[in-house]
């Protein structure tokens, strides 16, 4: 088939490189001219594991393009994907300026029946405002279906997530819609379910919501384990054998960050109030999410005594491991409290350190490894669970540090393990590390 990607971020890439890789000619557009010039030559602006494979291997067999003008891919391509930004406004509400923007080129450059699909995370009811928008031009012998098929891609696995799908939700108005998307996917080995498009674009922002509560449930549960003396990493394994619950997003931390659970969030609770319904459940998950980067500072301040000429190693600062991802990075908020406190903060990350200097700029002084960063150390803190964390020389750390204290944002270490090698072990739900 031939398909057009509207958007060559996180979902617009692998969405185009995937399908392409599947046999399909894909077209993806983004008007980033730098960009389309470096993923023209096979260079992916941001990190995803296999994702640049894919791409350089799918320009190679000529199935896979990019462009600047939309017109190249809308005039020749039957399906077109919307895959571009809705970033949060003040107001919490999600950006549409790009999605309106792209729906009136659609409409002005067709010709021909078009399939315009939404991949962006939309509010419930944009379906509606696209097949608006595009009846208000003049349409001469073009016709449009409009459907949703919400991506469910997680950043570090996107390409794994695409290829080997949980499930595949499409929101259709059509026959000839559906007909197309079961083509399209006929492929994929995963449960197939079909609704009208506000149902699926519900799906999508309802999914994300759960998850966010279920991190910030088990947070919660966390600062009660805290105050008791009980390990939440025992309490959540013994939720999470239970069926009906399940051990997934069950892993007490420093809470979510990156761009989706956050914007999606905060979109939901917005979507909610414009129908007259107070979301106070996703309100308090926000909260708790906020609540947690503060608790992790005030655990430092606790075995420091103050923070003021203090050096503090950060290892890690992406939101996650195997992304370079910094978009509502909870390291964000912590290097400010840290700084606030006067404390001189040195850091570490396998992957995000360029993205973070162009936030953090000379802030933070960042390091070659976790051993130049853990040099001289009063508090050595965990922030992302990066695998290569794991493997790391506790007693070369322990001799670089001033001070061998260790607060685990992430519980990624056995608190007798670290105890034993002589270090004053503090995690998130595991007592205070008296």
């Amino acid at each position: 088939m031939n398909i057009c990607v509207i958007g060559a971020g996180h979902v617009g890439l692998v969405t185009a490189a995937c399908f392409s890789d599947l046999g399909h000619r894909v077209v993806c557009v983004d008007q980033d001219r730098p960009k389309v010039q470096s993923l023209r030559k096979g260079k992916v602006w941001f990190y995803e594991p296999g994702l640049e494979r894919l791409v350089e291997r799918n320009l190679r067999k000529r199935r896979l393009s990019f462009t600047e003008r939309i017109g190249d891919g809308v005039r020749h391509c039957e399906v077109i994907f919307i895959a571009v930004g809705t970033p949060p406004l003040a107001s919490g509400d999600a950006d549409l300026s790009s999605v309106e923007q792209v729906v009136r080129e659609v409409a002005r450059l067709a010709k021909g029946y078009r399939l315009i699909v939404e991949k962006s995370t939309v509010p419930v009811e944009t379906g509606k405002r696209i097949l608006q928008t595009l009846q208000m031009w003049p349409k001469g012998k073009t016709q449009f279906d409009v459907a949703s098929n919400p991506e469910f891609l997680r950043e570090g696995s996107a390409v794994e997530d695409f290829l080997h799908p949980e499930r595949i939700v499409v929101g259709v108005q059509s026959k000839r819609a559906r007909a197309l998307l079961e083509e399209l996917y006929r492929p994929f080995k995963a449960p197939w379910v079909v609704t009208d498009i506000a149902s699926a674009e519900l799906i999508k922002h309802a999914s994300n919501a759960f998850l966010a509560t279920k991190v910030s449930f088990i947070n919660a549960i966390s600062v009660l384990c805290d105050r008791v003396g009980a390990d939440v990493e025992k309490v959540a394994l013994g939720m999470g054998l239970d069926s009906r619950i399940g051990p997934s997003f069950l892993k007490a931390g420093l809470g979510y960050g990156g761009f989706c659970f956050p914007k999606d969030l905060e979109a939901f609770v917005r979507i909610a109030e414009k129908l007259g319904y107070d979301f106070q459940l996703l309100k308090a998950t926000r909260q708790i999410n906020e609540d947690q980067k503060r608790i992790l500072v005030e655990k430092v301040l606790h075995h420091l005594w103050n923070l003021k000429g203090k050096r503090i190693a950060l290892l890690g600062l992406a939101f996650k491991p195997d992304t370079d991802d910094m978009r509502f990075a909870p390291s964000l908020d912590i290097v400010s409290a840290l700084i606030q406190g006067g404390a001189q903060v040195h850091a570490y990350d396998p992957r995000s350190m360029k993205a973070a200097r162009r936030i953090l700029g000379n802030k933070v002084r960042f390091s070659k490894d976790p051993y130049s960063a853990s040099k001289g150390a009063d508090c050595l803190v965990v922030i992302t669970e990066w695998a290569e964390f794991r493997e790391l020389d506790f007693k070369r750390i322990k001799r670089l540090m001033r001070q061998p204290i260790l607060v685990d944002g992430r519980n990624l270490y056995r608190p007798e393990v670290m105890r034993r090698l002589g270090f004053r072990y503090v995690g998130m739900g595991r007592g205070r590390g008296e």
